[in-house]
């Protein structure tokens, strides 16, 4: 989802300035962003008894002042505001009303003067109102941001106005776009899918890929199979599959496995024997333990998302696995088939991938 970075917080409606989000000429006229503000809080307040159970009382200026909001919750809130007819989306929720994205970009390609906003509901529960402007040659994006009050309230949290350098919506159905001014800490590019995914793909990539690197690990970056699979070994490996088995992260202090538990779970997952874990995976022999190796995930990598599958007669499941990289401009930056064998008590081994590189172009 496109991720909105922290802007000033404001008391009123005016946008105040701001440094970090530099533009020469404002698109919308006062009048304009005064209707946008107008149509912010009334969709917000259409929303509120969603939010009812998760309103805490840190509102502070860069809180959504909401707490434990579900994906749940939010995919209820996207799909109200969309049966209000509003364009909203959220991270692993279908956008709702997603034409009138596609013809804004139709009208861009066409040179014709367009406007669209779109209600992105962040994990946090803040919600994000973004107006594209495509006017007088120029684009430009117009942020309200909507955070919510202890007393159940929502309120306009930030305003700022931003130029963008590129948009692009694929053919598979994702609509990427960049600012002209990358913001600290910020993706190069930002991006939603446009294009519904089904909720059978989502379930399988929450289950099967997330997580699994391209550019950090091994397990979607080669070909391998049975006959090669301690080649994807490594260390850091079993930092991911900990999470993937057990729902949990490993304690930040732990500074060791036993090798009884290490072996035991990356058996399961893998078709590897605990003699081929301790030549790749820093085992030691005196302790009878593996140093524990923790992940540093590259920023902004490639992620896989399921596009297809096939249950085989076997019990197997096949996926097909799309690399999604927005910052690269795409959204197949390769295509994989990974077979993976579930198992009655809930768990799974990857038994094989193959990948193909299919675009990494930066244009």
């Amino acid at each position: 989802m496109s991720e909105n970075e922290p802007e000033p917080s404001v008391e009123s409606s005016e946008e105040p300035e701001n440094p970090f989000t530099p533009h020469d000429v404002d698109l919308l006229s006062e009048e304009e962003k005064e209707q946008l503000q107008n149509t912010a809080l009334p969709a917000a307040e259409s929303v509120k008894e969603l939010y009812e159970d998760s309103i805490t009382a840190d509102t502070a200026h860069y809180s959504s002042g909401v707490s434990e909001f579900s994906s749940e919750q939010r995919k209820a809130v996207v799909e109200q505001l969309g049966n209000d007819g509003l364009v909203s989306v959220a991270e692993d929720v279908n956008m709702q009303n997603p034409e009138r994205v596609e013809a804004f970009y139709t009208d861009y390609l066409n040179g014709q003067e367009s406007m669209v906003t779109v209600f992105d509901v962040q994990r946090d529960g803040l919600i994000g109102v973004l107006t594209f402007i495509f006017r007088k040659g120029q684009l430009q994006v117009y942020y309200i941001g909507v955070q919510w009050k202890e007393d159940g309230t929502p309120e306009i949290q930030s305003i700022s106005t931003n130029n963008v350098a590129e948009i692009k919506l694929t053919e598979k159905g994702y609509f990427i776009y960049a600012y002209e001014t990358v913001i600290a800490h910020g993706c190069i590019r930002q991006y939603w899918r446009i294009s519904p995914l089904s909720e059978k793909c989502r379930e399988l990539t929450k289950k099967y890929i997330s997580g699994l690197s391209y550019l950090d690990l091994e397990v979607l970056a080669k070909d391998w199979d049975s006959s090669n699979a301690g080649d994807i070994l490594t260390p850091s490996l079993y930092d991911v599959i900990y999470r993937i088995h057990t729902g949990k992260i490993l304690p930040s202090d732990t500074r060791s496995i036993p090798a009884e538990d290490y072996e035991s779970i990356m058996t399961t997952y893998f078709p590897v024997t605990a003699g081929q874990l301790r030549e790749h995976c820093g085992y030691d022999e005196d302790s009878g333990s593996y140093e524990y190796e923790k992940m540093h995930v590259t920023q902004y990598p490639p992620f896989g998302e399921v596009v297809d599958y096939t249950e085989n007669a076997d019990g197997t499941i096949t996926l097909i696995v799309d690399g999604v990289w927005p910052d690269r401009n795409t959204d197949l930056a390769f295509r994989n088939t990974v077979v993976v064998q579930p198992f009655e008590d809930g768990t799974f081994r990857y038994l094989s991938n193959s990948v193909e590189e299919i675009s990494t172009d930066r244009k």
